[in-house]
């Protein structure tokens, strides 16, 4: 209990003193940036700096929360406990990303509200309750000092008059009271300072609850991809490698069965063969050899030669992320389905791009239209998988076509 009370003044001088040093240069940061930028707007170059301006908080917020240790443990000081920082991790590489993302968010507005708060209120009341509560009483304990270098007369932080040393001493020991008075006002100053930066700039539980739930949605389509690999491979060097040492083995049975055995053995044969094929095919669907070695574009192209109805390809794709690509793969796959079985159209086209940080791939068809994705058609979960990559996936398809499948998906090219 001692050991706390001695820390509690400790703590809030170097809170204090900290926030005086933070806040006066930032102070003639924020007028120079609001100044200037408003100054050259009609020239365009200020835009820049306004942007700045209002991202400016997000330096200042990380530079506030790791000071708000120096004010003691979140349990000790009122208001929301401490849980990190209030902004999401861009999905996207790249500065712009990081600022379009920043923009959007409630806690970057928090933070310039408290970083103008900060420099234009904060730290003057800071600086003034110093002076009040150490500098004032400091400066009365060292009265006889002040008296002893004056030669024999001096004023206490030029209000009070000491002439002699008795008047010394007498200043200095009310000094040392009142320093001693003071320190538990400081500290429930700067404890209710302390609260009001957490108030503004502690993340919210909606923002931890949707940070964790981009968390998780990353773990869990990487999960799922790992499973889907894992399954692959288990099929391509298990089941299949023990259906074709079958065929085999039925091959060389045929040579030494007499004739009556001999054609059943070839009927088993190529019903393995068929087996063989049929697995192959499960395989390819799984996830294509093609998507992984030559990427989307390639792979569309051969998912569009596979479709029962003649498509044309006009895609140029770089090459993304694993779970980007498949996600895209899938869906295409799975709209080209719903184009053989359902549409009865003539004819399909896709086309696809990347550009401003979005990939887009389009697939329109000239079919009797009507398709609705809530009736089961496949695309409802392929839709949930785009989700989990924020990504959107929209459909289009009046009575009478035609039908247009778009989705969208925010990534850059690896």
């Amino acid at each position: 209990m001692i050991s706390s009370l001695r820390r509690g003044p400790v703590r809030a001088f170097a809170y204090l003193v900290t926030g005086v040093l933070t806040g006066a240069p930032l102070l003639a940061g924020l007028l120079v940036l609001g100044v200037v930028g408003v100054a050259l707007t009609p020239l365009l170059v200020g835009l820049p700096l306004l942007v700045l301006l209002a991202l400016s908080g997000v330096p200042v917020g990380v530079l506030e929360r790791r000071r708000l240790r120096l004010a003691g443990p979140a349990s000790a000081v009122p208001g929301p406990p401490d849980r990190g920082s209030p902004h999401r991790t861009p999905d996207e590489s790249g500065l712009a990303a990081w600022a379009r993302l920043r923009l959007t968010e409630p806690a970057t507005w928090r933070e310039l509200a408290y970083t103008v708060l900060l420099a234009s209120v904060l730290w003057p009341l800071d600086l003034l309750v110093l002076t009040a509560a150490i500098a004032v009483p400091a400066a009365m304990i060292g009265a006889p000092v002040q008296l002893a270098l004056s030669g024999g007369d001096t004023r206490v932080v030029k209000l009070w008059p000491v002439d002699s040393y008795a008047s010394a001493a007498l200043c200095a020991a009310t000094g040392a009271v009142l320093l001693l008075l003071l320190l538990w006002p400081l500290d429930r100053y700067a404890r209710a300072r302390a609260a009001l930066a957490r108030l503004l700039l502690a993340p919210r539980e909606a923002e931890q609850r949707l940070a964790e739930v981009t968390r998780s949605r990353a773990r869990l389509v990487a999960a799922f991809e790992a499973e889907r690999r894992r399954i692959e491979r288990d099929l391509h060097d298990g089941a299949q490698q023990r259906l074709v040492a079958l065929g085999m083995n039925l091959g060389l049975l045929r040579l030494d069965a007499p004739p009556e055995l001999a054609g059943r053995l070839a009927a088993a044969q190529r019903e393995s063969e068929q087996v063989l094929l049929e697995l192959r095919e499960l395989i390819h669907g799984i996830h294509p050899q093609v998507l992984a070695d030559y990427g989307l574009g390639d792979a569309i192209a051969d998912a569009a030669d596979r479709s029962a109805v003649p498509v044309e390809v006009a895609v140029e794709l770089p090459r993304f992320e694993e779970p980007v690509e498949s996600a895209v793969y899938f869906a295409v796959r799975e709209a080209l389905a719903n184009v053989g079985r359902h549409s009865g159209a003539g004819q399909a086209r896709i086309t696809g791009g990347h550009a401003r940080g979005r990939l887009r791939v389009e697939v329109r068809d000239d079919g009797r239209g009507g398709a609705d994705p809530a009736r089961g058609s496949g695309l409802t979960g392929l839709a949930d998988r785009l989700a989990a990559l924020d990504g959107t996936l929209t459909v289009t398809s009046p009575a009478g076509g035609p039908t247009v499948l778009c989705l969208e998906i925010p990534c850059l090219p690896r």
